[in-house]
């Protein structure tokens, strides 16, 4: 029959399979042994939900993304991560839930079938319904199709009660609807606003934070809840020629003195750079930039008032990074967003550690040439081209959770430019949103400290001049919405955002 070339599917009696905004393209033949035949004749995007609360459940959605990629499931986007009380049985460990989109050529039920397997491979049996389990993967969305058969029902039945399941797949869309797909996707929910009014319904975004609900980025064993207080990440440079402190901290000795110093300042990550990525740098290679960095890493890592403080390595090689998190960092920052090694994307999604990626075009040394600076609406390009870039980073196999987001403030931008970033970060969000809105729920980096549009602002030549106009660059990004502040100057910093937090929680329990 010529039509198996299209590809048969699904072998269920029973099923009914519509599409929504259109005549159907999957259709129902009978074979000579008499199984009802689904034909499906072109690739779909699909909706899959995770969730896990038995065993590690990072290692079980990690081992299901690999999973689906083996069986021809291409993952495009992830939403956010969320750490959810259990629903209908609540004797039982919390969830993490999460959904992705991807394509794939197999039909509803194959596909059901697919994922059947994979969750068996990662060790779920029968279980009690609702109950415990490893991993559970629903199929929520199946192109513009409606699905019903007496093993599968899709939209999934249940999406419209479940915050956990309703709130990753709002991630999952941009908030201008600009797909077919998606539109459709909307027309399915029983509210006439579509998913949002559906999401709202239940309470939206007033739902995250709570007690039952919040996001989560992992990094080590930890889950990190970003919302509860800005963090501050303390900058340590081990390079001779950095802008600010260069040469200062070259030896270990005075390296580890300078990490114990922040430490007790109020820093809650170190982030250690053996390559300055200053105006017009020169490029070093690996090898050099290992030599400076590892004999530092590894006493840092070993420093007793480490314990429950982060290290990030801030690198654009991926072999730096991949070396960095062998010898204890938690974190890979880079300032290219993997622009300047196409291997940074692949090696850092084998780690499975957080990656801030940064706005920035060109590299160091050609990032402030007159091409690299022009901008129509620096705000709204920021945004557009980093979401290129993390894009890409989930093509990869970066999940969206991992991704911390840095509009590179000082990186191939004027003073006038970076000015409208320190007052934009909201703007930044919001376009970002309009592209993914789960990205634009990522934890945001803001890295004034000490930048030169400052020092032009307030006449300040000599960089170590520049933390009074940093902590009020940094009080600006903190109430902007930043989530990481980025600072040579940690002690005077922690007060500038001690007093936001406090300001930010007290406009909070007022609204």
């Amino acid at each position: 029959m010529n039509i198996l070339k299209h590809g048969i599917i699904s072998r269920r009696r029973f099923s009914r399979v519509t599409r929504y905004g259109g005549a159907s393209q999957i259709s129902f033949i009978h074979s000579l042994q008499d199984p009802l035949l689904e034909v499906c004749s072109q690739e779909q995007e699909v909706v899959i939900a995770l969730g896990s609360n038995v065993g590690d459940r990072l290692y079980n959605f990690n081992e299901a993304l690999k999973l689906m990629k083996r069986e021809g499931i291409h993952i495009t986007r992830h939403a956010c991560l969320y750490e959810t009380a259990p629903a209908y049985v609540t004797d039982q460990p919390q969830f993490l839930n999460s959904a992705v989109r991807a394509f794939t050529k197999l039909g509803p039920h194959e596909l059901l079938s697919t994922v059947k397997r994979i969750e068996k491979e990662l060790g779920r049996t029968a279980g009690i319904r609702y109950g415990p389990r490893p991993i559970d993967l629903d199929i929520l969305l199946y192109g513009r199709y409606r699905v019903h058969s007496d093993v599968l029902t899709v939209p999934h039945e249940r999406i419209w009660e479940r915050p956990f399941v309703l709130a990753p797949l709002i991630d999952l869309l941009g908030s201008d609807v600009d797909t077919d797909v998606v539109s459709g996707w909307h027309s399915l929910a029983p509210d006439h606003g579509g998913l949002f009014e559906s999401w709202e319904k239940l309470g939206g975004e007033s739902l995250i934070g709570k007690e039952g609900m919040r996001r989560v980025l992992p990094i080590g064993n930890s889950l990190w809840d970003w919302s509860c207080k800005t963090s501050i990440m303390g900058i340590l440079n081990l390079t001779p020629d950095s802008f600010s402190d260069g040469g200062k901290f070259q030896s270990v000795e005075a390296a580890v003195s300078q990490v114990r110093s922040m430490v007790s300042d109020g820093a809650d990550m170190i982030d250690i750079g053996a390559q300055s990525t200053r105006p017009m740098a020169p490029r070093i290679s690996v090898e050099e930039e290992l030599d400076r960095l590892v004999p530092v890493l590894e006493a840092v890592t070993g420093m007793p008032e480490m314990s429950g403080k982060l290290i990030s390595v801030d690198t654009f090689y991926s072999e730096v990074a991949l070396e960095a998190v062998k010898k204890g960092a938690h974190i890979v920052n880079d300032v290219s967003a993997g622009q300047l090694d196409p291997q940074m994307h692949s090696v850092v999604s084998d780690l499975d550690v957080p990656y801030i990626a940064m706005h920035m075009r060109g590299d160091p040394y050609t990032m402030q040439n007159t091409q690299n600076l022009q901008y129509d609406d620096v705000c709204n390009q920021i945004a557009s081209e980093l979401h290129l870039r993390i894009r890409d980073a989930e093509s990869s196999g970066i999940p969206a959770w991992r991704i911390i987001v840095d509009p590179g403030i000082g990186f191939s931008k004027n003073t006038k430019q970076n000015l409208e970033i320190l007052t934009g970060l909201p703007k930044i969000r919001a376009e970002i949103a309009r592209r993914s809105l789960g990205l634009s729920h990522a934890p945001m980096l803001f890295g004034p400290s000490r930048k030169k549009f400052l020092g032009e602002v307030c006449s300040r030549s000599v960089a170590t001049e520049r933390d009074p106009a940093t902590v009020a660059a940094i009080t600006i990004g903190v109430l902007g919405g930043a989530n990481i502040v980025r600072v040579h100057n940690v002690r005077d910093n922690a007060d500038a955002v001690s007093l936001c937090d406090a300001m930010v929680k007290e406009k909070r329990a007022e609204a």
